[in-house]
């Protein structure tokens, strides 16, 4: 072993490094922004939970049932909506998470140690969510009734509950998962394909054909982007049979609500991978990239492990600047809800917008490259 040569390909390596800064740099920043937004994304705990009161009884016992809920930190009172269509309407948008329905007469039946049914209506768009959200109701629920026990200990149970959960009435994981696993991987692969495209021609050389060709810098982004968006979308089409055949997820919405969504997710999808490919010198370097933008913000923010409504500002900010997140309410919805077009229009421009952005952001960038 010859310590002299071992120091010579040393120092060529530590050349490369210097000269490839974007791959040096990545080296760095990829384990810290990581870091950062599994730090922010990732968290186990489930907490202020969006919570609607709908109180039929108006007496002073319903306001202290409520407050049992609200002084803890497992439940945020969002509204106290005024009759059951728009209880409804919240569960329905995701605005809230849980509904809490006190029957008219629960204010006499409590104070006369009467046992009064309680209905609990939980979304179960997110199956791990409402079996917790569950538990927390019924813990707060035998809190307060302990309370009552004790100046009365001859009651047993006044307050029980009885649960509806909307959406996924089983709770079966395979309708919360699927859906959210079809976002994730629209938003990995197709971006991946998209960041070789360029990014390969120039390691190999032949980007120089399309200098010297006269072809405008749009043409030849759309050109390498429309053929990928048929890929990805028969990559939908097959996910999406595996989904109802093979897991037997319930779908109850409109196809072409869904598929238009798929469309436009993937060409954004698509979009921001050729992005990446104008910004990068090197297969490696675009890989790595599209991971770091794709992937981990994807599965932290886009709502696939916790409603984005859980999350603190930051999770909630970084939420708004993916696609996955806008898409993400449009597949769930369509699968559990069976919403249509009107409901999810915020969604759909925001994707319009994003999916603009990305490609102008592509040609702009590309101005240098060719004429």
């Amino acid at each position: 072993m010859n310590i002299q040569r071992i120091w010579s390909i040393v120092g060529k390596e530590t050349m490369e490094l210097r000269r490839d800064r974007m791959y040096l740099g990545l080296a760095f920043a990829v384990p810290l922004i990581q870091l950062f937004l599994f730090g922010y994304g990732m968290s186990l705990d489930v907490k202020h939970l969006k919570l609607a009161y709908l109180d039929h009884d108006r007496s002073s016992y319903s306001r202290d049932y409520l407050y049992s809920f609200i002084n803890s930190e497992y439940f945020d009172l969002t509204t106290l909506p005024i009759g059951q269509r728009r209880a409804d309407e919240l569960i329905r948008s995701g605005e809230v998470r849980v509904v809490l329905e006190i029957p008219p007469d629960f204010g006499r039946r409590v104070a006369g140690g009467l046992p009064v049914a309680v209905r609990v209506y939980v979304d179960g768009s997110f199956p791990s969510r409402a079996e917790i959200s569950r538990g927390y109701v019924l813990a707060i629920n035998n809190l307060y009734n302990d309370t009552l026990r004790e100046n009365h200990p001859e009651w047993d149970l006044p307050i029980q509950t009885f649960f509806s959960y909307w959406y996924n009435p089983s709770l079966d994981s395979e309708n919360g998962i699927v859906p959210g696993m079809i976002v994730l991987n629209l938003m990995m692969f197709p971006a991946l394909l998209g960041a070789l495209l360029l990014v390969r021609e120039k390691e190999s050389g032949t980007i120089f054909n399309y200098y010297s060709a006269p072809v405008g810098r749009m043409e030849l982004i759309l050109g390498k982007a429309i053929p990928y968006v048929g890929v990805a979308f028969a990559e939908f089409l097959l996910m999406y049979a595996m989904g109802l055949y093979l897991f037997q997820v319930r779908f109850i919405g409109s196809v072409v609500v869904l598929f238009t969504g798929v469309l436009l997710y993937c060409m954004c999808t698509i979009g921001i991978g050729l992005l990446i490919s104008v910004v990068t010198a090197s297969q490696l370097a675009a890989m790595l990239v599209t991971f770091l933008a794709t992937v981990t913000p994807a599965f932290n923010f886009s709502g696939f492990t916790s409603p984005i409504s859980s999350q603190d500002a930051v999770g909630q900010f970084i939420s708004k600047l993916i696609p996955a997140s806008y898409f993400m309410e449009i597949v769930r919805g369509c699968f559990l809800k069976g919403l249509g077009f009107g409901f999810y229009r915020p969604q759909f421009l925001s994707l319009i917008v994003y999916t603009i952005m990305v490609y102008f952001m592509a040609w702009l960038l590309l101005k240098k490259r060719i004429a």
